[in-house]
Order: C-alpha cells, then structure tokens, then sequence
C-alpha cells in the first residue's frame, strides 16, 4: 500500500498510537480506539462494533509532524487515514461490506451528521456526492 510510510515500530508510529493524537483529538490512537469502541458499546450500536474497533487502524501508518512547532508537543496529522484503514481491511473476509464502508467513510458521516444541524448547503452537497 503506497498509503502507509510508516513501520509499525517507527517512532512516529508508537507515539501516535499511545500519546496525544492533535488538538482534536486528546488521546492516542489506542485509547481513543478503545473510547470510541466504550461508547459504541455503552449505546449498544452492536451494528458498530466493528467499525468502532478498526475506523483508525491506518492512522498510526500515516502518522507525521505536520508543522515543527507541533514535534514538541508529539501532535501529528494523519492525512488521508480513512483510506488507508480502509486499504488494510478491505480484503478481510470476515468483516461485512457495512463496517468496511463505516471505516472508509466515518469522516464524511460524521461531517454530514453535523452539517445536516449547521450547514443545510454543505449538507446537501455532501449528501449528494454520496448518490
């Protein structure tokens, strides 16, 4: 996959994965893993649970320093890091077309999700993309 350039025991991969991802996003990768996957659970969206536990599985492999006043502060960016968990799981026969589209698509989701209550344009632009 042309997507990952970073090796599971990389220094950028490791510290994105166990300490502050960015300013949205106040854990690493694991842990945020684990909330998302806590609260799935909690709502018994039972239907998630696999989404949930993999929607982020390529974040770590894209992890970099996106400016170098960030480096001290271990944030990174993880552009594109919906792809590539899609990339790493796309073959996996026992995981339903659903939680392969949900980890592919949970960006453009949860941006219609709050479009569709602040931006009824944005909304319907992203809604119509999606066909």
């Amino acid at each position: 996959m042309k997507n990952i350039k970073n090796k599971i025991l990389s220094k950028t991969f490791l510290m994105s994965l166990f300490y502050r991802q960015n300013k949205w996003h106040q854990h690493g990768v694991f842990l945020h893993t684990l909330r998302v996957l806590y609260y799935t659970l909690k709502a018994k969206d039972y239907k998630l649970i696999g989404g949930a536990f993999l929607h982020d599985i390529g974040k770590p492999f894209v992890a970099y320093d996106k400016h170098d006043d960030e480096i001290p502060f271990f944030e990174y960016s993880f552009t594109d890091h919906e792809e590539t968990s899609y990339q790493i799981i796309k073959n996996w026969f026992f995981l339903s077309e659903y939680t392969k589209k949900i980890v592919r698509y949970h960006y453009l989701i949860r941006d219609m999700h709050w479009s569709q209550h602040e931006d009824q344009v944005r909304y319907k632009s992203k809604k119509s993309n999606l066909g």
